[in-house]
């Protein structure tokens, strides 16, 4: 491009145009020869290509390995080929050394991490990335780091393939994000502070701080001072230029003298200075000697000498006295100051004065000479460090054995302080540490172990479920199935390995209780599901029919005796065995008894006599022998019975009369026969056909048609056997007991029943008759009497197991100033085991308590100072320049030592008190020694007591000392007052309550309950209790005080009730439906109805019915057996002949017979019932019409029953009946057929069956089991194929598979009610002062609630107010202003107080000042902080000075957001200090502004928006605002900064005129404007308005060229009531605008209807004309009434 560039005139742009085309074949050949490889060149190209390294193999592990790989030549287009076609010079290698790792390398090697780099935008390394325009979030970026294999040893690099061997090669890049840059924020300026100078040329300084730091690259915070000159007024005089300015104190040095000996003593050897200063020793004590032998002597001559001597002897009488001096000698030479502990030197050090000019230059004292000079010297203690001993050894490890479960001792090491820091010295280190230990050595015994024991289960305790519920069964003491049974958990000492071989001490030892926190472990479950088996009822059989008349026994037939016998059978396996079932056998005394007989099972064919085609004949029995249970036995045995004899019979001939077959006997009429009853069955036979004439046999008479028989002839007296229950099984001498210590239990186990020695039970067994009660024994069959003695087996006794009492708990430590409050301390056993079977009873005394011994002392600490040694001055040599100096007085410093005591007062060592007595006293302080002329006073003495309060004053007082007494200036009493009145303190308290009720407590303790309360074991759970709120007690200054003060304990007390909780009540079980099926298996459903919903927490209904809510059913299987009711007809009647040929007595004719329903029995048929109890298909026929036989015609029997269809229905298949002839007709006649045949069509004559399987029942259980595994059932129904449920045995001839499980096992969820455990101690007060302090009290769940047992109650935890105790804290007062003593300016002090304050706790009371005395037991800390600082230095800058203020205060931490989320860059708060200036001429020398950040904690996300005020003309306000409310400087996008000017071209100067948002000048509001014919606005006139109150609120003019300004405020107008429209007439070019002309038509034109209307209305109407009219031609009116039909 460039040479194209500089190519002139044409040639420039063909030359272009060339170069143009000939990059794009280059570019076009590039391309190629990417694909191709090459152009030019079309020989194919070889390249070696290699496969990736193999595994690293060698012998040995380390350096020594190799690897190879794969080198073949292959083509560029990718297929291989010779080596020979490559170069051979370019062969890569196929083999290098390596390193073979091994496992254990890993120990060896790792990965070595380097940290992350600084994260750079992804636009940096990606090109064709662009950067955001605007940052929201920030810029996504990426950070690398540098990771590589590493010797762990030594950091020597190592290669990749090592590490990656063991793990993969972590990370080297990671997504970042770099947040937006963040600006500096500030706040807004402070007011201006007043000008610098009181006359001449000043400065005013307006400050703001930092409320942000810049972050990210953010811009950086402007300044934070803003200067204006001021000039109050014109200074008269010369102005002072100079001032005087103290300099900062220098190092404290100690005085000359004692340097000097110091540093004397420092240069002479340690021999020489040891022999000086024991030379000095034996000055002094011979000077001592000497002046008392002096004092001695002087004593002597005052005639002293006998006192001396009396005070000798009772020296020597009282060696305790002189013991207890010498101790306290001792004791004051240790507590001296100038031992190493408290080795203070008192020393001095000076400050320099010098003399400013206003530009900040130093000038000659001389200019500052007209002010008195500062003091330049004071006294101080010479600073130094806390020096520390070297650590003692370690202490012996506080635990002595070794413990299994790993927990360690600790063991500690202390130094002790040589000396304490004094001046200002370093403080001194910790002085005690500790680290965890265990014992080392040999022989560590192992330490005691605790486990966790507990006690037997408790029997297992059954709740009735809701849907049970039956007042009925009110006993529920045999309740059975699922239930809760709990024990009682406690930790004993585990018994150790070497304790097996002991006494049975230990072994007590080992089920001693101890206190439940030395167990470790979970504690075991408390509680636990339980199941009482329920006992299975016996069930038996239905009796079966009476047997015949047997004798008692058939071996012995000596007695006549017999009995008729009924049985029945035991279906089940009862619990308990047989035993408790009903009597299985009754019997019937009677008469000719035998014990086996002959039954008749058919009678042959009749055979006429003498071989004779019909006539009379006879019909041969076939019998089988039975015996008396109707079994079949060997003929041989009814060898003694009557053989039944041969039936007379008749075949009757073509002539004879033709009778039925006898019908089979009724069922007796009675089960016994008695007096008044006599059983009798019948039999009957109906006339077939008539004889012809006198031929044949005659037809016998109606009652030759019927027979009557006796029948149940026995008496109705049944006797059976009755049991009585069994009874106590008692131990049997004759059989050998068996060992007693079988199965013997251990205690705190589980405990099963082992049994000890055989027994006996014994029942009673009487003869009963039925109805009537016990008869002689002899009545009852002997051989079926049931037994009366059988053995049992005594289970062992069971002695009452309790553990061995407890430890006695430990008496509370008491620390109470007044003396030892008694306490209790008590001791405790367990029962592990009930006593059973007769066993030793439990001891009564459990639990057992006494009081306390003499409380111990609590081990405290305390300070004690001792007196203050005298004021030293600043030495003579320093301060002897200064005037005064001669006297010896002035300010100094003393002395004292400090001591540590216990609370008994003995001594203690001093590293005890710095550890529990808090910071150590002050050592040293300020002291003034008076001089000649001072005035020297006592201190205030404290103030007279009142009274009485609001009565009276009180006063204090002082009184001069020495030589003050006498001087005149002394006693002016107005500049030293001696004596202060104030008037006696007025307290006045008023309490109130605070906060809200506590919840409803009720008292400690069992309490019997009130109607309906409900009470679970011993807690009581409702019922009535208290409620408390705290009262609180003011004095008249509003602050909080004790509420003793207000004769309050602190509470108010109310009574309150807990609901108790209602279970759901359901109506009592309804009787059970009928069958749903009258054959075949059906279901019968009982109900309950809700009668009342829980509340309160009571146990919830049960699962109610969906479509009734309110129903609970329980549904059954039933069966109802299909031949339960069976159609019994009787026999056919006579027949009516309705045809009748009177001499041949036969023709067509019609038989009836009686058809009832009965319920079958065991017996047969037995009583009539409803007709519709019978299925009435098989109903059979009570009339039929016939036709009767005529003489010598064929008889047949009636029609036998039909044969059954084949299956499968099929019409081709048919069924048949048939009779049989009974007489055969004469030769002239044949008989008809004896068959018959129909075909089989299915669901009318042939019918599939199939098995239908019905639903299954609800869980069914015994009949005392309340919950638990019970079983549900289900049944087979045979079904026909029209739907109609038949007998089972249809199907079951057919041999259908029943596939299906018809009894499953179910559980019915147990009722388990919530279990609860007791409420805990109330805790401490959640906060020792104020308003908000609680007392908690929690339980736990034991067991939680299961089924429609009772829910557990949603509190848990219980509270009620603490007592109101004032909050009383240490504050500090606000710094005095800072003051340089003596000097203008320069380094001063600053000083504060500390006071007593009583706030309420709740933050929100700032706190008033009390006396000090009410902080007097609390520990001088403010805010936590121990160390008090009430003086600090500061600087008082000189006159013209700029400097820079004091720190502000940490702003709020705040955090990165956006849109109120964390960007997770941390919190931050800032400080910063502003400049202030003088002098306009020093603004140079200024320094700095200063601003520090500090990361924090919990931290605020705010935001900032930008804020705009009100037009005001062309301009309005834009400022920032934080979402706080805070307006700052910073923080808002300058991009969306509003717009804050505007301005119209030309400008808007017409009067009530405004520049506009468009640009254009309009008018204010309620003026209108006049336009010119240019559009340039040329005044703005007031226009009558027309104010339309409306309900909105909109600001929008319709009718002129304003809009709604969106960042004016919307409220309304004063003195204005929703909305006005002003309605403008003229245009912008001053015309009448159009629609002007529009209301003044309308107007006219309803002018116009309104005069027309009136004329009309009160215009004359005229009379009507008669005009004759034909009548053909009158129109017919209709009138219309309403009817939609017209």
């Amino acid at each position: 491009m460039g040479l194209a560039s500089r190519a002139p005139g044409k040639g420039g742009t063909s030359a272009g145009a060339l170069a143009s085309l000939f990059r794009v074949a280059l570019l076009f050949f590039g391309l190629w020869d990417v694909q191709t490889q090459t152009v030019a060149n079309t020989r194919p190209t070889y390249i070696w290509q290699t496969g990736p390294w193999g595994r690293c193999m060698g012998s040995e592990c380390g350096p020594g390995g190799s690897q190879s790989r794969a080198v073949w030549c292959a083509h560029s287009e990718g297929w291989t080929t010779l080596h020979t076609n490559c170069q051979q010079s370019e062969r890569p290698s196929n083999q290098q050394s390596c390193f073979r790792v091994c496992d254990w390398h890993k120990e060896l090697y790792d990965w070595q991490l380097g940290a992350w780099n600084q994260c750079v935008p992804v636009s940096m390394r990606n090109a064709g990335v662009p950067r955001p325009a605007v940052c929201t979030r920030g810029e996504e970026g990426i950070q690398t780091r540098e990771v590589g294999c590493v010797h762990k040893s030594d950091g020597v690099p190592a290669e990749d393939a090592i590490c990656e061997y063991f793990e993969p090669k972590p990370r080297l890049e990671q997504a970042c994000l770099i947040p937006c840059p963040r600006d500096c924020v500030v706040s807004e300026f402070s007011p201006w502070t007043s000008c610098s100078k009181s006359c001449g040329m000043g400065l005013q300084n307006r400050l703001r701080s930092v409320l942000a730091p810049p972050l990210f690259g953010g811009s950086a915070c402007p300044n934070l001072t803003e200067f204006r000159t001021c000039q109050p007024g014109k200074c008269e005089g010369v102005e002072s230029l100079h001032s005087l300015r103290v300099g900062p104190w220098g190092q404290c040095m100690a005085s000359p003298i004692r340097q000097a000996r110091d540093t004397g003593e420092a240069r002479v050897p340690k021999a020489e200075r040891k022999a000086k200063r024991d030379r000095q020793a034996r000055q002094e004590r011979q000077g001592k000697r000497r002046k008392n032998k002096e004092k001695k002597e002087l004593r002597e001559s005052k005639g002293e000498r006998v006192r001396e001597r009396v005070k000798e002897k009772k020296r020597m009488r009282d060696p305790e006295t002189r013991e207890l001096i010498k101790k306290k000698r001792t004791r004051n030479r240790q507590n001296r100051q100038g031992l190493k502990f408290w080795d203070l030197q008192v020393g001095y050090q000076t400050r320099e004065v010098t003399c400013v000019h206003r530009s900040g230059s130093t000038a000659s004292i001389s200019q500052c000479t007209q002010q008195t000079l500062p003091v330049t010297y004071q006294a101080c203690v010479i600073s130094k460090d806390c020096e520390v001993s070297e650590w003692s050894d370690w202490s012996v490890c506080s635990k002595e054995c070794y413990d299994l479960n790993g927990r360690k001792g600790q063991r500690t090491r202390t130094r002790q302080v040589q000396q304490f820091p004094v001046g200002g010295g370093a403080e001194c280190p910790e002085l005690e540490e500790s680290e965890p230990c265990s014992p080392q050595g040999e022989g560590i015994p192992p330490c005691v172990v605790y486990n966790w024991r507990s006690t037997e289960w408790s029997d297992c305790r059954v709740d009735v479920l809701l849907s049970q519920q039956d007042r009925r069964r009110s006993n529920q003491t045999g309740l059975c199935g699922g239930g809760v049974q709990t024990r009682e958990v406690y930790c004993v000492q585990a018994p150790s390995e070497t304790s097996s071989n002991l006494g049975s001490l230990k072994s007590k030892d080992a089920l001693r209780p101890v206190n439940s926190d030395l167990c470790l472990g979970v504690p075991h479950n408390t509680t636990q599901l339980c199941h009482i088996p329920c006992p299975v009822e016996c069930e038996v059989s239905a009796w079966s029919a009476w047997g015949p008349c047997t004798f008692e026994n058939c071996q012995d037939q000596s007695t006549k005796k017999g009995f008729k016998l009924r049985k029945r059978k035991i279906m089940n396996e009862p619990t308990g065995g047989t035993g408790n079932c009903p009597h299985l056998t009754e019997a019937i005394p009677c008469e000719e008894p035998s014990c086996y007989d002959w039954l008749l099972v058919k009678l042959e064919e009749c055979v006429p006599d003498n071989d004779k085609v019909c006539g009379p004949g006879t019909q041969n029995p076939q019998v089988q022998c039975i015996n008396s249970d109707g079994e079949f036995v060997d003929r041989q045995l009814c060898r003694d019975a009557i053989l039944p004899m041969p039936v007379l019979c008749e075949v009757s001939c073509p002539k004879d009369c033709v009778l039925s077959p006898w019908t089979s006997w009724s069922l007796c009429s009675n089960t016994c026969s008695g007096k008044n009853s006599e059983g009798k069955q019948t039999r009957a036979r109906s006339i077939l056909a008539y004889n012809a004439g006198d031929g044949g046999v005659q037809c016998p008479n109606s009652s030759a048609l019927q027979e009557v028989r006796s029948c149940n002839d026995h008496p109705c007296t049944v006797y059976h056997w009755q049991t009585g229950p069994w009874g106590q099984c008692i131990e049997d001498t004759s059989v050998p007991s068996a060992n007693s210590s079988i199965s013997r239990a251990v205690p705190g186990t589980a405990v099963n029943d082992a049994f000890c020695s055989v027994g006996m039970q014994t029942r009673k067994v009487i003869c009963v008759r039925v109805n009537v009660g016990q008869v002689p024994p002899k009545k009852c069959p002997e051989s079926l009497r049931p037994e009366t003695v059988r053995p049992c087996l005594l289970p062992c006794k069971r002695d009452c197991v309790v553990t061995p009492y407890s430890d006695w708990t430990p008496c509370p430590s008491i620390c109470q100033t007044g003396g030892s409050v008694k306490k209790k301390q008590s001791r405790k056993r367990i029962i592990i085991q009930l006593p059973a079977n007769g066993g030793q009873d439990c001891p009564e005394v459990l639990f057992q308590e006494k009081d306390c011994d003499a409380s111990s002392v609590c081990p405290g600490y305390r300070w004690k100072t001792h007196k203050w040694r005298r004021c030293q001055l600043v030495p003579w040599s320093i301060r002897q320049d200064s005037p005064g100096a001669q006297e010896t007085c002035g300010p100094g410093l003393q002395a004292r030592a400090v001591s540590c005591k216990k609370l008994d007062s003995g001594p203690a060592d001093v590293a005890a008190c710095l550890k529990f007595a808090g910071p150590m006293p002050q050592l040293t302080q300020s002291c003034q020694l008076p001089c000649q002329d001072d005035c020297q006073l006592t201190a205030w003495s404290k103030f007279s007591t009142c009274a009485a309060d609001c009565v009276g004053v009180r006063t204090r007082k002082r009184t001069l000392v020495g030589k003050s007494k006498k001087r005149e200036q002394c006693k002016n009493t107005q500049m030293y007052p001696l004596s202060e009145t104030q008037y006696c303190p007025c307290n006045k308290y008023n309490a109130q309550p605070v906060g809200n009720w506590s919840d409803c407590i009720l008292p400690e303790g069992r309490v019997e309950g009130l109607l309906g309360m409900k009470v679970q074991g011993d807690i009581k759970e409702c019922g009535q209790g208290y409620r408390y709120q705290a009262m609180v007690c003011y004095d008249q200054d509003n602050r909080l005080v004790e509420t003793s003060r207000c004769n309050s304990h602190g509470y108010i007390e109310e009574a309150c009730i807990i609901p108790c909780p209602s279970d759901c009540k359901l109506s009592e079980w309804s009787n059970w439906s009928r069958c749903s099926k009258s054959c075949g298996s059906g279901v019968k459903v009982r109900s309950k109805w809700l009668r009342e919903k829980p509340y309160n927490g009571g146990r919830p209904c049960p699962k109610l019915d969906h479509v009734n809510q309110a129903q609970v059913y329980e549904v059954v299987p039933c069966l109802s057996d299909c031949s339960q009711y069976v159609w019994v007809a009787e026999p056919w009647s006579v027949w009516k002949v309705s045809n009748v040929d009177l001499k041949e007595n036969c023709g067509e004719g019609v038989q009836t017979r009686k058809v009832r329903c009965m319920q079958n029995t065991v017996d047969g048929p037995s009583d009539p019932v409803e007709d519709y109890l019978c299925d009435p298909e098989e109903m059979p026929l009570g009339a039929r019409e016939s036709k009767l036989p005529c003489p010598e015609d064929c008889v047949l029997t009636d029609w036998g029953s039909w044969s059954r269809c084949p299956l499968p229905c099929n019409v081709n298949s048919t069924r048949q009946r048939s009779a049989s002839p009974i007489r055969q007709p004469s030769e002239r006649k044949q008989c008809p057929s004896t068959t018959e045949k129909e075909i089989c069509t299915l669901n009318s004559n042939c019918f599939h069956y199939s098995y239908n399987i019905t639903d299954w029942s609800t869980c069914q259980l015994s009949e005392r089991a309340v919950c638990g595994v019970g079983f549900k059932t289900r049944m087979l129904d045979c079904v026909r194929s029209d739907s109609k449920s038949v007998d089972l045995k249809f199907c079951e001839e057919l041999g259908l598979e029943k596939k299906w499980q018809m009894n499953a096992s179910c559980v019915v969820e147990c009722p388990v009610n919530c279990q609860l455990s007791d409420w805990s101690s109330w805790s401490e007060c959640s906060h020792t002062c104020g308003l908000a302090g609680k007392l908690w009290r929690r339980r736990t769940v034991i067991q939680a609630s299961q089924g429609d047992g009772r829910p557990c109650s949603s509190q848990l935890e219980q509270w009620k107010p603490c007592p109101v105790k004032p909050c009383f804290s240490w504050r500090y007062s606000v710094w005095s202003p800072c003051k340089s003593e003596g000097a203008r300016c320069g380094e001063g002090l600053r000083f504060r107080n500390v006071s007593c304050f009583v706030s309420d706790g709740s933050g929100k009371d700032a706190g008033s000042m009390v006396d000090e005395e009410l902080c007097g037991d609390l520990e001088q800390t403010v805010d936590g902080d121990k160390q008090i600082i009430l003086q600090e230095s500061c600087t008082v800058p000189c006159p013209g000075e700029c400097y820079l203020t004091d720190w502000t205060m940490w702003s709020p931490c705040q955090l990165s957001c956006i849109g109120g989320d964390d960007l997770g860059f941390g919190s931050v708060q800032v400080r910063s200090r502003a400049v202030l200036a003088q002098e306009p001429e020093n603004l140079l020398q200024c320094p700095e502004q200063e601003w520090e950040a500090r990361p924090c904690t919990e931290g605020q996300c705010y935001d900032y928006k930008w804020m705009t005020g009100a037009w005001r003309g062309s301009s309005r306000q834009v400022w920032c605002q934080r979402s706080d409310g805070l307006n700052v400087t910073g923080g808002c996008q300058s991009t969306t900064e509003p717009v804050s000017d505007r301005s119209c071209d030309p400008a808007c100067d017409k009067p009530r005129s405004i520049c506009t948002e468009a640009g254009i000048c309009g008018c204010e509001e309620g003026y209108t404007e006049v336009m010119t014919s240019d559009g340039v606005l040329d005044q703005c006139t007031v226009i009558p308005v027309l104010e339309i109150p409306t309900a909105g609120d909109s600001k929008a003019d319709v009718k002129t060229i304003r809009a709604l300004n969106p960042t004016e405020p919307t409220a309304n107008m004063p003195g204005r009531a929703g909305r006005t429209w002003f309605l403008q007439p003229f245009g912008p070019d001053g015309k009448l605008k159009t629609w002007v002309y529009g209301v003044a038509a309308g107007a006219f034109v309803l002018l116009v209807f309104i005069v027309s209307m009136t004329y009309l209305a009160c215009k004359k109407p005229k009379k009507p004309q008669r005009r004759q009219m034909n009548n053909r031609l009158k129109p017919l009116t209709l009138a219309y009434d309403g009817d939609a039909d017209m």
